[in-house]
């Protein structure tokens, strides 16, 4: 069974830093299209950052990008996002998201199968 779990969110005050993982189980991702999302109350969920395959190419929203970094170890199977200068229209739950079967550069929800179950990040003014 495919598991996906984030942690590392938080409170921070804008302009902080938070990092947050997602430890996967049950398969390996290695070259397959993973990616973080987010979605703010009352607002559509959104592509924040993705990663083409283990070691590949990332790509980023034009809202995060130079703030925000995304990394994974396919050894520990974790996916990782860093993000920096943060503001508070950067809160939001956060989500990780993984492919069954493809690699590439995939921006919508709908490329992704896996789920995990959120972590909260807030940014205080």
């Amino acid at each position: 069974q495919v598991q996906l779990v984030e942690s590392g969110g938080g409170l921070v005050q804008t302009g902080g830093s938070l990092r947050v993982s997602c430890a996967a189980s049950g398969r390996t991702f290695s070259s397959n299209a993973m990616a973080w999302f987010r979605q703010a109350p009352g607002k559509e969920r959104e592509f924040v950052a993705g990663s083409t395959w283990s070691d590949g190419p990332t790509y980023y929203a034009d809202s995060v990008k130079g703030r925000f970094t995304i990394s994974r170890d396919s050894t520990k199977k974790t996916l990782s996002l860093q993000m920096n200068s943060l503001k508070p229209e950067d809160t939001a739950v956060y989500y990780c998201a993984a492919s069954r079967s493809g690699s590439g550069y995939f921006r919508s929800g709908h490329e992704y199968d896996f789920w995990g179950q959120g972590t909260q990040v807030t940014v205080s003014s």
